[in-house]
């Protein structure tokens, strides 16, 4: 399966942004998917997973109550949806594809991976 991150940007503190992450390839329903983000320097850190299904979530806590994960399998499309942005969720996104339902934090159990896309917050 191929994973391509979209709708990163440059926004203000306390903005919101929507980011997507397209499949194509194999039957997306098939696929668990995680969001992970990285700084310049340090590694690439979890923020959240999403179940096959799209019924079970999971997310960091250091971004609960703000970042939601969502998906429709028909359109093979996960989607991050970040609200009340922080300088510091400046980062680059990656979603990661794998084989049965985990939708954890670590990142070798990911197959597959998107190219990223830039999130930069302002404040």
């Amino acid at each position: 399966v191929q994973l391509q991150a979209s709708g990163g940007g440059l926004v203000r503190a306390g903005g919101s942004l929507r980011l997507s992450c397209a499949a194509s390839g194999r039957t997306f329903g098939l696929y668990a998917v995680g969001w992970f983000r990285q700084t310049p320097g340090n590694q690439r850190t979890f923020v959240g997973g999403i179940s096959r299904s799209g019924r079970s979530t999971g997310y960091a806590d250091s971004v609960k109550g703000r970042f939601t994960i969502s998906r429709d399998n028909a359109k093979n499309t996960v989607y991050l949806q970040i609200n009340s942005l922080e300088p510091e969720d400046t980062a680059v996104y990656y979603c990661a594809a794998g084989v049965g339902d985990y939708y954890g934090p670590s990142r070798s159990v990911y197959e597959y991976w998107g190219q990223g896309t830039q999130v930069t917050v302002s404040s």
